[in-house]
């Protein structure tokens, strides 16, 4: 059987203003109607022998990958590991694989990313079958991709020569210049490095062992110490600080002498920037991908991306245009991978849209600014079917909700009221107060904050649903 485990812990950040520290890529639909987390599931539908599925993801994105598993049916048997810190993916995978262990120490893991791209999925499939039988021999098994054109944006594989349907890694190199990159593709043992895996548990962290005790001794007590939660296993977070911080490249692949690559050709990305997003879109005659609302007059080989309003462009070559109700970014589609440096400068500045969208998603729903100013917001909350905000209350503003939609079941202090669209109520400072949705429809409310603080941290919760503090 194969266990696959899927690693969502990214960021995303080379995709900003799409990708946010809150809703990073593997959420977004930037392929297809479905998200990236949710293609990486369904793809597995064409792989045999398929046992339970783990996702190991952070605090933060715990509820989207719930929601995401729940779209695709797999709530139920699936299983969700929550890192309380990230440690890179050499520590994660131990996880993953003392939980394997327990159930079957033979058995095989597939690690997956949760954001990469594969639009041949019977010829991925082929590859983990190949990829099987090497692990099940003790191998330690990474996909390489084949190269189509001499890339320097991923780190690239060399092989041995061999006549098997896998060949023994002879190293893992560095993302070269172009002109290495050139050699690497005239070479034909050189693959990009797809950072996807597959081994027994037990040989994977046999292998970890050797190289790094401490991340096995400390992972393996993160997991003995951890506690379920709703849908969750949240892994013990005094232990998992005393692993080392690794990725499995460094930790144990680049190490090992068990390593093998299996060669993978299925119109594979990793999706790690905006050029990367272009090229892996149907193109119009002119080499433009536009998607939204787009209005285009001598433009060509470019990128752009409408939100919320028209956005129109003449005279451009190779260029990115992203445009979000909140940010607008414009490149040169040759500088998107420095797109990581406008985010480093939006966080020294101390703002919030390096980690916010205007609509922000919780467990329960999403809340979306639309108008602030001094001493006062507003805001539209979603609440959906079933769903409940916690028991809380503020020091610092008081709330007027206006439903427009749906049925509302307020708790306002000693009171319960019901209402429905068109009705309001009233808020004071210092009331505790929740906001349930008790029916099939989505609820929208209308919500004015006024007061000395509005900031989302002001908020003292006495009872939730969902397990915060």
């Amino acid at each position: 059987m194969i266990f696959p485990i899927i690693l969502s812990g990214g960021s995303g950040t080379r995709l900003w203003p799409l990708s946010r520290q809150a809703h990073p890529k593997q959420f977004l639909n930037l392929v297809d109607d479905n998200s990236l987390l949710g293609n990486t599931i369904v793809r597995l539908e064409a792989i045999d022998q398929i046992e339970k599925l783990m996702v190991v993801c952070n605090e933060d994105h715990r509820f989207m990958v719930a929601g995401v598993l729940q779209q695709q049916d797999k709530l139920q048997n699936a299983s969700i590991l929550l890192e309380p810190m990230a440690k890179n993916t050499a520590p994660a995978i131990a996880l993953a694989a003392h939980a394997i262990v327990k159930e079957n120490p033979e058995a095989v893991m597939l690690v997956l990313p949760a954001d990469h791209v594969i639009k041949q999925a019977s010829v991925f499939a082929e590859a983990v079958k190949t990829g099987k039988l090497a692990a099940e021999q003790g191998k330690l098994v990474t996909f390489g991709v084949v190269p189509d054109c001499p890339h320097t944006g991923y780190g690239y594989i060399r092989s041995k020569a061999s006549d098997s349907a896998w060949s023994a890694v002879e190293e893992f190199v560095e993302k070269p210049d172009q002109e290495t990159a050139e050699r690497y593709l005239k070479n034909g043992n050189y693959y990009w490095n797809s950072g996807m895996f597959m081994f027994r548990a037990d040989v994977y962290l046999k292998e970890l062992e050797r190289f790094s005790p401490d991340m096995v001794d400390a992972t393996c007590r993160a997991l003995e110490n951890s506690k379920l939660d709703l849908d969750f296993t949240r892994i013990d977070s005094d232990s998992f600080a005393q692993s080392p911080e690794d990725s499995i490249d460094y930790a144990v692949m680049e190490k090992t002498e068990q390593a093998v690559v299996v060669p993978l050709d299925a119109g594979w990305s990793d999706v790690g920037s905006w050029s990367a997003l272009w090229e892996i879109h149907d193109q119009d005659a002119h080499g433009n991908v536009c998607r939204g609302d787009v209005i285009i007059e001598d433009v060509n080989n470019s990128f752009i991306h409408s939100e919320s309003r028209l956005v129109a462009a003449i005279g451009l070559d190779d260029h990115v245009i992203v445009e979000t109700d909140d940010v607008v970014l414009v490149s040169d589609k040759s500088r998107v991978q420095d797109v990581k440096r406008l985010v480093e400068k939006v966080k020294q500045q101390d703002r919030k849209e390096h980690q916010f969208h205007k609509k922000v998603h919780r467990p329960w729903g999403t809340y979306e600014g639309i108008s602030a100013s001094e001493r006062f917001q507003v805001k539209r909350i979603t609440v959906n079917p079933g769903q409940k905000l916690s028991l809380q209350k503020h020091h610092h503003r008081a709330e007027h909700w206006v439903v427009v939609r749906g049925t509302a079941v307020v708790v306002r202090g000693d009171e319960e009221i019901l209402l429905t669209e068109d009705q309001s109520t009233y808020i004071p400072l210092g009331v505790v107060h929740r906001l349930a949705n008790p029916g099939v429809i989505p609820l929208e409310i209308i919500e004015v904050q006024t007061g000395s603080y509005l900031g989302e941290d002001d908020i003292v919760r006495f009872d939730d649903h969902y397990g915060r503090s």
